[in-house]
């Protein structure tokens, strides 16, 4: 693998909340490349602290491409990097880049988190090159591989880490709204309202604690068996632009009208909430209003986040619209239905019933053909570490930033055989 920073010019967008993309940026910049960063608000700011090459964007959201093309021109850009590629100013930003040449490198989540980061170049998720990909292309890039791949990790990870970072950014762009009054956040809140959300789920973690605890154990000893979904945000972005259902109240509808149309009568529905979710949407009040409609009440279940490998253990079947908890029950080798588009809707694994007969006599996936396909993502795209933990951000490093200065994305490495070396992946908190 051949690496080089020379002539490398790398624009940096908006990342992950915290210090992971300044200590990214501060990386390249010791390896050679030139560095820039564009802030849209005081959060972006205070995560760069590096002045000389940060740039403050407080115009309008409608002058922002054309001002994003003569930074390009004016500083010669080469790279763009950005967390997240479909929020207004990064989905035009990437068209902008494609149109004049320029390698767009996105992070994201890690398809098979909590333990690894997405790293990918023109997209992710349903932009990603996997969409296109066939499970046949990856098993001939893997065919000559021999390596013990990592269970499916039981827990999250850093999830105290991120919520207090999201916290942090969301009170620098509030105290700091006058600096950036032009800024708009690419979700439906207010940042005041986003910052207030963020105290009030920190707040309440004992309580949920709690209830979690509470529901659980109510499922772990019930000795009933049970169908799981997996519930998502209704304002992240793979719900929103890579699904078919404009709200979470349409998905919660079709699944609890096809769980009573085909569900065994002695059967049970446990609906498991993201571990981020902060009640701006009131789920549990939907699901209860939906169960009573269809008279399933004593049968249904609502659990707030919590690890997911405990309900998994025991679960029939998971359903879900595109969340990546999905890959923790195909590694289990459980019939899985989805309804949106993401990287592991192959028809090797995810089931074409309609959802009645999907309750009632479920396909399972071909376990040894998501074993192929995990080990493509192990060797590719997945970097083992994390954007929220000061441990995370250092494994992430150790591979990441040698990746990006590759003249090839992870995919065609390894279809080439200049793909780097992997880490072993070390399950730490």
């Amino acid at each position: 693998m051949q690496t080089s920073a020379q002539g490398h010019r790398f624009l940096f967008l908006q990342g992950p909340h915290g210090p992971f993309f300044h200590r990214l940026g501060r990386m390249l910049a010791q390896a050679g490349a030139e560095v820039w960063r564009v802030g849209f608000n005081r959060g972006d700011r205070a995560f760069w602290p590096t002045l000389p090459n940060y740039i403050p964007y407080k115009g309008l959201a409608e002058d922002w491409a054309t001002t994003f093309r003569a930074i390009v021109a004016q500083k010669s850009i080469t790279d763009i990097v950005l967390y997240g590629d479909t929020r207004p100013i990064h989905a035009q930003a990437v068209a902008e880049a494609r149109a004049l040449g320029l390698t767009v490198h996105v992070f994201e989540e890690g398809y098979l988190r909590p333990h690894w980061v997405t790293y990918e170049r023109g997209g992710a998720n349903g932009h990603s090159r996997l969409m296109q990909m066939s499970i046949a292309q990856m098993q001939a890039a893997t065919a000559q591989l021999d390596m013990d791949l990592p269970d499916a990790p039981a827990h999250w990870g850093d999830m105290r880490q991120h919520m207090f970072w999201g916290a942090l950014y969301h009170w620098f762009v509030l105290t700091g709204f006058w600096d950036y009054r032009n800024f708009r956040p690419h979700r439906a809140l207010t940042v005041g309202q986003e910052f207030l959300l963020y105290l009030r789920r920190l707040a309440m973690l004992p309580l949920h604690r709690v209830e979690r605890l509470a529901a659980t154990f109510r499922i772990k000893h019930g000795g009933f068996p049970y169908h799981l979904v997996l519930l998502q945000l209704e304002h992240d972005s793979s719900f929103q632009m890579h699904s078919p259902f404009r709200t979470m109240s349409e998905f919660l509808t079709l699944v609890v009208d096809g769980f009573a149309k085909g569900a065994p009568p002695h059967h049970h529905l446990v609906f498991k909430a993201h571990p981020l979710e902060d009640g701006r949407v009131p789920v549990a009040r939907e699901i209860r209003r939906l169960a009573a409609l269809h008279g399933v009440t004593n049968r249904i279940h609502f659990v707030r986040g919590g690890k997911l490998a405990r309900l998994l253990n025991h679960a029939r079947t998971a359903v879900t619209v595109n969340s990546t908890a999905a890959q923790q029950v195909l590694w289990r080798g459980l019939p899985l239905k989805v309804f949106g588009a993401a990287v592991y809707a192959k028809p090797e694994f995810v089931s074409a019933q309609p959802l009645p007969e999907f309750f009632a006599k479920p396909t399972r996936p071909d376990s040894r053909a998501y074993r192929d396909y995990r080990h493509y993502l192990l060797e590719t795209s997945q970097i083992p570490g994390g954007f929220y933990s000061a441990l995370g951000r250092r494994e992430l490093l150790r591979q990441v930033v040698d990746m990006m200065l590759q003249s090839e994305d992870p995919y065609d490495a390894l279809t080439s055989g200049n793909a780097a070396p992997r880490q072993q992946l070390r399950l730490v908190n």
